[in-house]
């Protein structure tokens, strides 16, 4: 409360109560601001202790949603009835101490490639407007079955097939750091979702790059799952061999905790571990050609609390891996083009002419 403020209580002094109220409801409604902010296991663990309601925290993102200036640069569709019923059944299952895991509740964006029921999934292409699927992407459906809150799906580049970020076809994300920049790509929006405080978590798909560089260029964390650790069914595909599913989010443990509930599986303990018996090897060939000093510096951190946590760490090098790499567009591009050649041949009107150039 300001000085200022007060000629306007005054009338009301002799009611303490009032101005207490009042107080304590500006308190709690910068608590509330502050959830925008929180990493998902945050909410997850306020849910869990009884400080926060899934279904005020589902109001809030969503008032935040559709209050934003760039709201439709950055969600293609907010799911309003979805997201208050789950938080409404979280809620439920929090009052009577029957959480289905650490992040009940917990609010989270999609990238507009994974098959929502009922709900236009268009993979950032005007070739599928209108096209709406009858049932949830696997994914989807296990994420929703550990009480993730689905708030909507976000932009991408068109058809996941570019690193920018940049779609004049649908829209472009903002970059959290340069409002004139492109976000990355092709997760853009899940980035720029979580980036502007609009979803505790995004999640997106990566083929050659589309978690981590829009990650990395909005300042999150990124999680590139192995190819088919995580399920594809109800994914649009780009390249069927080599798209992976991850998320984009605020902290290492909430790549973590995703990553379970994505799979459909309990959460993995993630308390400090004893890293003596482990040993990893750190590739030396390729990985460092060009590499800035700021990423280069992060890395040799990350081997050296590896190194502190107990683990062994042996440089290697391998020479296929130099051979390899210059192979990887001719195989990401061919089944690509595979994929798409009878709707991108069809329609050549209906595509951004570099996307349609690169396939």
């Amino acid at each position: 409360m300001r000085l200022s403020d007060l000629p306007a209580i005054w009338p009301r002094l002799e009611s303490g109560r009032s101005i207490c109220v009042d107080v304590r409801q500006a308190e709690d409604e910068a608590d509330m601001q502050d959830w925008l902010t929180m990493s998902a296991a945050e909410l997850g663990r306020g849910i869990a202790d009884g400080r926060i309601d899934p279904v005020a925290l589902a109001d809030v993102y969503l008032a935040a949603i559709d209050a934003h200036p760039e709201r439709d640069r950055i969600y293609t569709v907010v799911t309003h009835d979805r997201a208050k019923a789950e938080a409404a059944a979280a809620a439920e299952r929090a009052r009577l101490g029957t959480r289905r895991g650490p992040l009940d509740g917990v609010p989270v964006s999609w990238k507009d490639l994974f098959d929502t029921a009922g709900t236009a999934t268009e993979s950032g292409s005007k070739l599928l407007a209108g096209r709406v699927p009858e049932a949830d992407a696997e994914v989807l459906r296990c994420a929703t079955q550990a009480g993730l809150v689905c708030l909507g799906k976000t932009h991408m580049s068109e058809l996941a097939f570019s690193g920018l970020g940049l779609n004049p076809m649908t829209a472009t994300p903002p970059n959290i750091n340069d409002p004139a920049a492109v976000p990355g790509g092709s997760s853009s929006g899940a980035a720029a979702s979580v980036a502007f405080g609009l979803a505790a978590c995004g999640i997106g798909s990566d083929t050659g790059g589309s978690v981590r560089i829009p990650s990395a260029w909005n300042d999150l964390v990124g999680l590139k799952t192995t190819s088919g650790r995580v399920s594809n069914a109800g994914v649009v595909p780009l390249c069927p061999r080599f798209d992976t599913v991850g998320p984009l989010s605020r902290s290492v443990e909430d790549c973590a905790l995703v990553l379970a509930a994505l799979e459909g599986r309990d959460t993995p303990p993630l308390e400090p571990l004893n890293l003596s018996e482990m040993r990893f090897g750190a590739l030396q060939t390729s990985v460092f050609d060009d590499i800035r000093a700021t990423p280069l510096a992060a890395y040799d951190d990350a081997i050296a609390r590896l190194k502190a946590a107990g683990a062994t760490v042996e440089p290697f090098d391998a020479p296929e891996v130099a051979e390899a790499m210059p192979l990887s567009g001719i195989l990401f591009t061919s089944e690509a083009y595979g994929t798409w050649a009878p709707d991108i041949e069809a329609q050549p009107d209906m595509m951004f002419d570099s996307i349609w150039e690169r396939f």
